[in-house]
């Protein structure tokens, strides 16, 4: 009887209007056919508002992240509807989520009870900006917006492109958290600017670049920054 509870409950998730417009909207279609790329559980109950289906971190690149931070306390500063936060959760000591919108915060939390860490999670709506000086962390994840899906129109992405802040100033204000700092970016990124984070710190970080790629093709780019191995 359970299991046709859950089965009936499935049903009307993959069977929602919501989700019959992500599945036919021209705008989320290729996103839509990546979705289990996403989410290995999206039928399961996997929530996502419209930035949610562009912006989210593919599974398979999230949990080679969270395999740097095994056992640390993680700050993922840009967590959205919880893609990283997931991965985080299942390896690392404790999870900080924050994210500005609380809409996105209710589905992270969705999320996350589909995979069973929602209690491994503290949640907080809010500027990651403003709540900086309060935060403490081995480790901070920053995956800012990137500003949609025209940033791969250009050809050289510059960290000004970033959202809210530069990546320049963003990055100044994890440096007063922790030294320890991964950044996950768009695989047409300026190199030499992350370089540039690396040298100018006071004293210099090591710098790991890596390529992150899904299907034989490049996703993003993932920089880590530490003082020491992360």
């Amino acid at each position: 009887m359970a299991r046709k509870r859950k089965r009936s409950l499935l049903e009307q998730v993959i069977n929602s209007p919501a989700e019959k417009e992500q599945s036919t909207s021209p705008k989320l279609t290729k996103y839509w056919l990546q979705r289990y790329d996403l989410f290995s559980r999206y039928d399961e109950g996997i929530q996502m508002d419209e930035e949610g289906w562009y912006s989210v971190t593919p599974e398979k690149i999230a949990v080679k992240q969270a395999e740097r931070c095994r056992g640390k306390v993680v700050i993922d500063c840009f967590s959205g509807v919880g893609g990283n936060t997931i991965q985080f959760a299942k390896v690392c000591s404790s999870v900080i989520a924050i994210d500005i919108d609380p809409v996105k915060v209710e589905m992270a939390i969705n999320n996350a009870m589909v995979y069973g860490v929602d209690d491994r999670v503290d949640y907080v709506v809010g500027d990651f900006i403003h709540l900086a000086p309060s935060l403490k962390g081995d480790v901070l994840f920053l995956s800012p917006p990137w500003g949609g899906p025209m940033y791969n129109k250009v050809e050289i992405y510059t960290l000004d492109m970033l959202q809210p802040k530069d990546g320049y100033k963003l990055f100044q204000i994890a440096q007063t958290i922790t030294p320890n700092i991964i950044m996950f970016l768009p695989r047409n990124v300026d190199l030499a600017q992350l370089e540039e984070l690396a040298w100018l710190s006071s004293p210099p970080l090591t710098l790991v670049i890596e390529e992150n790629c899904v299907g034989g093709r490049i996703k993003g780019i993932t920089a880590y920054f530490s003082c020491s191995a992360v």
